[in-house]
């Protein structure tokens, strides 16, 4: 091995001293063997890697178990939906039993009205949609309210029943508007095909919609419809101090809302004295209420043929 010569100052008497055959020491230091520190490392890590492991599970298995019970809490509210859903058609199928109709738009139902009162006798009226589902007895209560959520039996219903706003006069058809109230169940009952004339070409296809009380027959067609917002005053409007307001009334909201509607609808508002709307939820954001305005038949023939 190289050596060299090389001196130093030796710290007791301050001389120096030979260094000789001292080796040379190399620049790179010498790999230090593994310390206490890294031995405990090396034992350490594969514990720590366990414990992640665990934590991980145990997330894992806590969103688990949240998404079984998401899953059974959306069950539950699907199966109570539907149950409710069940219970009321199973009303409006007994209440049903008490007036024979026809689809033939020609006959107006024949109502029992002793029967449907000894159930009900809030009832004011029958409204029935030849082609639909709607065929329902209307309702009359001190408040817009009650119906909302309350059957003819006096227990909770989902759709409520349908019914006359409680300012009408009853039997309806007496103000100069009369409105009838029904929801937009989702199952396709109660109002929910009111909504659906929105679409014109269903509008097109209705002909005839038949108001009855024990007074009278109303046989009436759809004159338009349109969409507006639950805070929208100007629906409820019952009495105008004229025909002429009426038509100025009904004019108005065709031209500025209207969504369908009949061809000659001008035309038949220039010769209309009443008319009957049905009103209903609809799920457009920004409107929330589809409104369907009806008029007398007779009425619209005498304004489209008018004699002299």
């Amino acid at each position: 091995m190289a050596t060299g010569r090389h001196m130093r100052r030796d710290g007791q008497g301050g001389g120096r001293v030979a260094l000789d055959n001292l080796p040379l020491v190399d620049d790179a230091p010498a790999e230090a063997p593994a310390g206490p520190v890294h031995r405990a490392a090396e034992v350490v890590a594969p514990y720590r890697e366990a414990r992640r492991g665990r934590r991980i599970a145990t997330v894992s298995n806590a969103m688990l178990v949240v998404g079984v019970i998401l899953l059974l809490v959306a069950g539950l509210v699907w199966g109570r939906a539907q149950w409710n859903y069940h219970q009321q058609d199973e009303v409006n199928e007994e209440l049903a039993a008490y007036a024979v109709v026809s689809d033939d738009g020609e006959t107006p139902p024949q109502v029992d009205w002793a029967a449907l009162k000894a159930v009900n006798d809030d009832v004011v009226g029958w409204v029935q949609i030849p082609g639909t589902v709607i065929n329902y007895p209307v309702y009359q209560a001190e408040d817009n309210d009650y119906y909302l959520d309350t059957n003819a039996e006096g227990t909770y219903g989902v759709g409520g029943q349908i019914f006359m706003d409680c300012l009408n006069q009853a039997p309806g058809m007496v103000d100069a508007q009369t409105i009838i109230y029904g929801h937009h169940l989702k199952n396709g009952a109660m109002f929910k095909q009111v909504a659906d004339m929105d679409d014109q070409g269903f509008f097109d296809s209705i002909d005839t919609v038949w108001y009855v009380t024990e007074q009278a027959s109303h046989k009436l067609q759809p004159l338009f419809v349109y969409y507006t917002d639950p805070e929208d005053a100007n629906v409820r409007v019952f009495d105008f101090g004229s025909d002429e307001e009426l038509r100025t009334y009904l004019l108005d909201i065709l031209q500025e809302k209207g969504v369908a509607r009949d061809p000659d609808a001008e035309q038949i508002i220039g010769g209309t004295t009443r008319v009957l709307t049905l009103s209903t939820c609809n799920y457009i954001e920004g409107q929330g209420r589809t409104i369907l305005v009806c008029v007398e038949q007779a009425e619209a023939e005498r304004a489209l043929n008018p004699v002299g």
